[in-house]
C-alpha cells in the first residue's frame, strides 16, 4: 500500500471526483485517473487502483436504471468497446510507463478541451441517423479511452447523444453499458499484473471516500452553480493533462 504522502493528497480528491461523479456530476470521474497519476507515477496502477472503484458504484447505478435502456444501442457499441479495450491492453503491455503517461495526458487533454466546447455551447457528435458501423467506431474509441483513463464517456456521448433518447434511458444505458466495460477491462489488468495485494489494500481504504463521495454528490448536484463548477473542473483537466503529457515526453 502506498505510505507516500504525495499519493494521498492526490488520490483522496481523485475518488472524491469518481463518487461525484457517480453521484449526478457526470463527467467528473474522467479526472479521477490522471489526478491518481500524478501522485503515484504509474497511469497503469493508477487506473487498476480505481477500476474495482466504479465496478462497486456501477452496480448502484445499473440497480437504479435497469428498466430504463437502448439494447440496440450496446448491440453497436460494445463489440466495438472489447477492441478498443484490448487496444489499450496491448498499449500499456507493450510500451514504456511513461509513454502510457503521456498518452494518458493526451486523452486527459483532449476530453478537458471537448467539455469545455460543449459547456460553452459547442457540439462535437455523430448524425442522429448514422448507421450501427458508425456506433461501433464511437465503441472502439469509447473502450480505448476507459481503457488507459476511465475516460471513455465523450465518444459514447457523441454517437449516442444526437439519438435524443428519453432522459433515464440514457442514463441507464449509460450504465449499463460502461458496468459491461469495466468488467470487461479485468482481465486485461490482470494480465498486466495488476490485481495484487498492495492496490486492493489501496482500493480498500479509498472505496468508503468515493461512496460518501457519492452520496454527496446527489444532494450537492441541485445546490451547485453546474456551469462554473465545470469550468474549474475541465480547466484542471487540461492542467493535469499537460503535466502528466510533459512528465511522459521527458520535459517535466
Amino acid at each position: 500500500m502506498p505510505d507516500d504522502l504525495n499519493f494521498y493528497l492526490f488520490a483522496l480528491p481523485a475518488v472524491l471526483l469518481i463518487g461525484l461523479a457517480k453521484g449526478g456530476f457526470s463527467g467528473l470521474g474522467a479526472l479521477g485517473t490522471p489526478l491518481m497519476a500524478l501522485g503515484i507515477d504509474d497511469p497503469v496502477r493508477a487506473a487498476a487502483i480505481l477500476l474495482p472503484i466504479l465496478i462497486v458504484q456501477d452496480v448502484v447505478a445499473v440497480a437504479a436504471f435497469r428498466k430504463n435502456w437502448d439494447a440496440s444501442i450496446l448491440k453497436a457499441m460494445l463489440p466495438g468497446a472489447v477492441m478498443g479495450i484490448a487496444l489499450g491492453w496491448l498499449l500499456a503491455a507493450r510500451i514504456s510507463s511513461d509513454a502510457v503517461m503521456a498518452a494518458l495526458g493526451a486523452i486527459s487533454i483532449l476530453f478537458g478541451a471537448y467539455r469545455l466546447a460543449v459547456e460553452r455551447g459547442g457540439r462535437i457528435a455523430a448524425s442522429s441517423g448514422s448507421p450501427s458501423w458508425v456506433g461501433g467506431l464511437f465503441g472502439i474509441a469509447a473502450g480505448f479511452t476507459s481503457q488507459i483513463a476511465h475516460a471513455g464517456g465523450p465518444p459514447f456521448q457523441m454517437w449516442v447523444m444526437p439519438k435524443r433518447l428519453e432522459r433515464d434511458v440514457f442514463v441507464g444505458t449509460s450504465a449499463i453499458f460502461f458496468a459491461i466495460v469495466n468488467w470487461i477491462k479485468v482481465p486485461a489488468y490482470a494480465a498486466l499484473g495488476q490485481f495484487t495485494a498492495a492496490n486492493a489494500i489501496a482500493t480498500a481504504v479509498l472505496l468508503p471516500v468515493a461512496v460518501l463521495a457519492s452520496l454527496a454528490g446527489v444532494r450537492l448536484v441541485r445546490r451547485v452553480s453546474m456551469e462554473r463548477f465545470y469550468t474549474i473542473i475541465y480547466a484542471l483537466m487540461i492542467v493535469a493533462g499537460a503535466k502528466l503529457l510533459l512528465d511522459g515526453l521527458g520535459f517535466a
